[in-house]
């Protein structure tokens, strides 16, 4: 005889088929993950600060981790609107500076604050704390948004009128950064954020920035694949010309879908830049004058800005 299975004895709920069992497998899951999640923002314990968090806003999805620490997307609880929170352990924090009210802040934090405020094309800070083991930094998030490294993965590469108008919003970007005094010094797609609804391009991620100076640099913080061949080099580069050899490489990547100089190949300086035969004249010596090997053959920004290529700006 088949083996009976036992009757749930009275007052006990019935055994819930394997379905619902998994959901609630599930949903025990989700509360723990988010648990560890806001434990991991602060690990030091569960202090005023912690806590004050945690009334203001719901922790969501992991957007992007590194060196750096991590970036959850959140809301804020009092109007629901879509934030940022980044938080970066107080030991990786290597450069501090001044805000104008005289209050001590990591470099990421000042040179945030310096152009990020009434400009559209820099992400906007909000607020920030200073906790006893990290720097939790709060910011804008436009409500549908995405990297300009998944915007193009998604459509293999940009026609050039889009990709003209977003080079034009990331040229305005740069130049705003630059009359405030600051150095981006990591521009490239995965640094570039979307506003999906209104075609907005926004500035991310200042960790890298530096003041912006006339001397040359000696010390290079940024992604080495969008470094200048002159830092390779010589180890030294200015910043002007280093940011338009990045913009080049940006550029490439937006009509191309790839980058110009493909991991594990050498950039020597008699290189020939391959462009696809699509792209127009206009666009090619855009790309090529911004990957002169010399530094002082580039353009600047106020240059690219006024090319003819640039010229045929309008809305995607």
């Amino acid at each position: 005889m088949p083996r009976a299975h036992p009757r749930p004895r009275a007052g006990l709920p019935r055994p819930c088929p394997r379905a619902s069992r998994r959901g609630l497998a599930f949903a025990r899951l989700w509360q723990c993950w988010r648990w560890r999640c806001w434990a991991g923002i602060s690990a030091w314990g569960w202090g005023k600060a912690q806590q004050a968090l945690q009334e203001q806003y719901r922790l969501g999805s992991l957007l992007g981790h590194g060196g750096f620490g991590s970036v959850w997307a959140a809301t804020r609880l009092s109007d629901r609107a879509a934030v940022a929170i980044k938080r970066v352990p107080r030991n990786r924090v290597r450069h501090w500076g001044e805000l104008p009210n005289g209050t001590s802040a990591p470099l990421e934090i000042v040179l945030l604050h310096k152009v990020s405020t009434g400009f559209p094309g820099v992400v906007q800070l909000l607020e920030w704390l200073e906790l006893p083991k990290d720097i939790i930094i709060i910011m804008e998030r436009p409500e549908r948004s995405q990297d300009l490294q998944h915007f193009i993965r998604a459509r293999r590469f940009l026609c050039e009128e889009v990709a003209r108008e977003l080079f034009r919003q990331v040229l305005e970007a740069v130049r705003h950064c630059t009359s405030c005094g600051v150095l981006h010094r990591d521009l490239k797609p995965g640094n570039i954020l979307l506003d999906l609804a209104t075609g907005q391009a926004k500035l991310i991620d200042f960790g890298c920035g530096t003041y912006l100076q006339d001397t040359a640099y000696t010390h290079f913080a940024g992604t080495p694949s969008y470094s200048p061949p002159e830092w390779n080099q010589f180890g030294w580069y200015y910043g002007q010309p280093a940011t338009v050899w990045s913009l080049g490489i940006l550029l490439h990547q937006m009509v191309c879908g790839e980058h110009p100089f493909r991991r594990g190949h050498k950039i020597s300086w008699d290189h020939q830049l391959s462009l696809p035969p699509r792209l127009s004249q206009e666009c090619q010596d855009v790309i090529r004058r911004c990957l002169s090997m010399l530094d002082v053959d580039r353009p600047s920004v106020e240059d690219l800005l006024c090319h003819p290529w640039m010229q045929d700006s309008h809305l995607p």
